[in-house]
């Protein structure tokens, strides 16, 4: 039980409290925006690290989110004009949208490589089963389309942030930046549950149908 809790905890805590919180400190305390949205970067720094310790190993997903932090980080270290280090934020989410959608052409998309990663938990069993399962038409349409899915809604947020960046003070973007991103990512997480439900009971439809049609002499499609 734990284990299922402690990742939205950590989300709540350290990816949406804590850099409000530390930007209203850190300013409060009459540092500049620049800084102040800097130290606000500690807690999904955090938070990346401690999935990290909890999991114990660096997979694909570990590696993509550390590497986004330090692309943050050093573009950060350029930009003296807190607008600009918002718009960086925005910036690094549409980037990221486009990664996605540029990987539908790819042999593998990049939901297929985070699904693995969450669905078989490292497990060499496990693993060679979700590979496996590539070869099924189905499968593939689905992976495609959350990819699809999650490169649209990516890049959808970081338009309307970046929008905002421009509109709103920069203590409001401070909040709209911790609380925007999570709100679309539960609703793509809820999404993607969802749909990945949906297509594994299609998937074990079609299956009980195959077995069935091989029981009674009627010839069968194979997958792809």
């Amino acid at each position: 039980m734990l284990a299922k809790i402690l990742p939205w905890v950590s989300m709540a805590v350290l990816d949406i409290a804590a850099p409000i919180v530390v930007y209203d400190v850190a300013s409060g305390a009459g540092l500049g925006d620049v800084p102040a949205l800097l130290l606000s970067a500690i807690g999904p720094a955090l938070s990346t690290l401690l999935s990290i310790a909890v999991r114990g190993r660096v997979d694909e997903f570990s590696v993509f989110i550390l590497t986004l932090l330090a692309i943050g980080v050093l573009t950060s270290l350029l930009f003296d004009d807190p607008r600009l280090l918002l718009l960086k934020e925005s910036a690094v989410t549409g980037l990221v949208g486009l990664v996605f959608l540029g990987s539908l052409l790819a042999p593998r998309p990049v939901m297929f490589l985070f699904g693995r990663r969450f669905a078989t938990n490292g497990d060499p069993e496990r693993i060679a089963w979700w590979n496996g399962l590539w070869q099924l038409e189905g499968f593939r349409r689905t992976q495609r389309g959350m990819t699809a899915m999650w490169g649209l809604g990516l890049l959808a947020e970081a338009v309307v942030r970046i929008v905002l960046t421009y509109r709103l003070s920069v203590p409001t973007m401070v909040v709209v930046n911790a609380v925007v991103p999570a709100v679309v990512l539960g609703v793509l997480i809820v999404a993607t549950v969802l749909w990945g439900r949906a297509s594994a009971r299609a998937g074990a439809a079609r299956a009980a149908a195959a077995a069935a049609g091989e029981g009674d002499g009627t010839p069968v499609a194979r997958p792809a």
